[in-house]
């Protein structure tokens, strides 16, 4: 569906080499393919190639993230209307963080604070939109995107009656988790565990070849004591924080995102609590997909209550 674009913010580069045009629309922003090449310093045919793999790994759908607008230049004396395929946020980071992640970490903090001022703008008519909310969740869960199924179930399995919302709002989240760890992953098992995601992806060359020790540092991070404390004492506290610093300090050259889900994944299996017995696992495909895109998305100075959320998730899910 064509759109015509409304809403424009200048982004300039912490050294002010790079200025652009960013359309905003929809809750989030969209750059031409023109624009992306431009940010990341790249080239057409890599950032295209990137793009392609991107839905071809199925990391995002071209039908969530792609959209067509209608733009008015200047072409000589003319003023001509033309029809220009964007690409939003997701995608941008996305091929972002496969080309230039510190750049792409500055875009994501800029439009995300971009993003925020327009949301408290509209902080007037946010009550009636809560209540609305409900409604939203349903059409979400009949939608045949897997990403937008997976918040739908996030929302309505993990948050009855709109408390886990309202809790996150105010900040006030207060898990209570509960199971106490009885496996312990090795950095060798977590290796393992990542070369079995790259076999699923013989294409993709980089993904789990691993940066420097960082994920060496990950593994001893929920580990980590002090004063014979542990710092993360439960399965729930270690694993949402696996999660969150696989996502975000990207210790694998590519897909840190998959890597992340899988290694909570089994995390969460080998200490007993992805399932009930006999049942199905307490965590869908699609609520997976949508937590690891939560973390992503989510600004560094959000940690303490993304694990939160997750941690409150998983404490729910197997009470």
């Amino acid at each position: 569906m064509d759109t015509e674009l409304t809403g424009v913010v200048l982004y300039t580069s912490a050294d002010g080499s790079i200025s652009l045009e960013v359309r905003t629309e929809a809750d989030t922003v969209w750059l031409t393919q023109a624009q992306i090449v431009e940010l990341f310093d790249s080239s057409k045919a890599n950032v295209s190639e990137h793009i392609t793999n991107i839905f071809a790994e199925g990391e995002l759908s071209a039908s969530a993230t792609v959209r067509k607008f209608r733009t008015v230049r200047t072409e000589g004396k003319r003023t001509v209307e033309r029809e220009l395929t964007h690409y939003n946020l997701d995608l941008v980071l996305s091929v972002g963080y496969r080309v230039k992640s510190a750049i792409a970490t500055q875009f994501r903090i800029w439009a995300t604070q971009r993003l925020r001022e327009y949301l408290m703008q509209g902080y007037a008519v946010n009550e009636q939109r809560l209540e609305q909310l409900g409604q939203v969740v349903q059409i979400l869960a009949r939608s045949s995107d897997e990403v937008l199924a997976g918040v739908a179930d996030v929302l309505a399995e993990y948050v009855p009656g709109l408390t886990l919302l309202r809790d996150y709002d105010e900040a006030s989240l207060n898990p209570k988790p509960h199971a106490v760890p009885g496996w312990e992953l090795t950095l060798e098992e977590a290796r393992q565990v990542i070369q079995r995601v790259a076999a699923e992806f013989p294409g993709d060359g980089l993904l789990g070849n691993e940066r420097g020790d960082g994920l060496a540092g990950i593994v001893a991070t929920i580990y980590q004591g002090f004063g014979g404390q542990d710092l993360y004492p439960t399965v729930e506290e270690k694993a949402a924080n696996l999660l969150y610093l696989i996502v975000k300090d990207h210790p694998l050259s590519d897909g840190n995102k998959r890597s992340a889900a899988a290694l909570f994944v089994t995390f969460l299996a080998r200490n007993g609590i992805l399932r009930r017995a006999g049942e199905s696992p307490n965590i869908t495909n699609n609520t997976l997909a949508a937590i690891t895109l939560m973390v992503a998305m989510s600004d560094p100075k959000e940690k303490e209550l993304m694990v939160e959320l997750i941690v409150r998730m998983l404490s729910e899910a197997h009470a």
